[in-house]
């Protein structure tokens, strides 16, 4: 397929601003989901080491992945709203989740890519869900969690926070 010089302009534009992105970026209410956190470079230059991702309220029973030469670091908190879970009232859920490279081998150059992943389960209603995610390089940090003042475009944020477009459930 020929490419248009327009469409290369177009796809340039939207990964200059894609930093970090989600895998799966649309899925149904009250599902379970995977959240794949794409990191496709550091700040300015500098390797990543340490990523931290603020759950959105309403992600149940969340869960981070490790990662070999990464330490987990978790933050709990009361929720909102309490679930029931296998017939126990649930009143706390993972709020934050930090991985920190252990040794310099370990950082996420600025060249590499990597993608760092925690479960669980979406809300019952459709809408917008926004993972903020804090990278810390060895010089600088990116804080990616501006929201748009109405709807869901992120276009014009520097450092937008990751959207996940929570759908209708289809009934199957």
């Amino acid at each position: 397929m020929k490419q248009r010089p327009w469409m290369t302009a177009l796809l340039l534009a939207g990964s200059a601003q894609a930093h970090v992105t989600l895998e799966q970026r649309e899925a149904e209410a009250g599902t379970p989901y995977k959240a794949v956190l794409r990191v496709g470079h550091g700040c300015d230059g500098s390797a990543t080491r340490k990523l931290t991702v603020l759950l959105p309220e309403g992600f149940k029973g969340a869960k981070p992945m490790p990662k070999a030469g990464w330490t987990l670091s978790l933050r709990m908190a009361r929720l909102k709203e309490p679930y029931e879970s296998h017939g126990k009232s649930v009143t706390e859920g993972l709020a934050e989740v930090s991985w920190t490279a252990n040794t310099e081998a370990d950082w996420l150059q600025d060249a590499w890519y990597d993608e760092f992943v925690v479960r669980g389960t979406l809300p019952g209603q459709p809408g917008p869900l926004w993972f903020k995610v804090r990278q810390d390089c060895v010089q600088g940090a990116w804080d990616w969690s501006e929201l748009p003042a109405e709807g869901m475009s992120t276009s014009g944020l520097k450092a937008p926070a990751v959207l996940l477009r929570v759908t209708p459930r289809v009934p199957r």
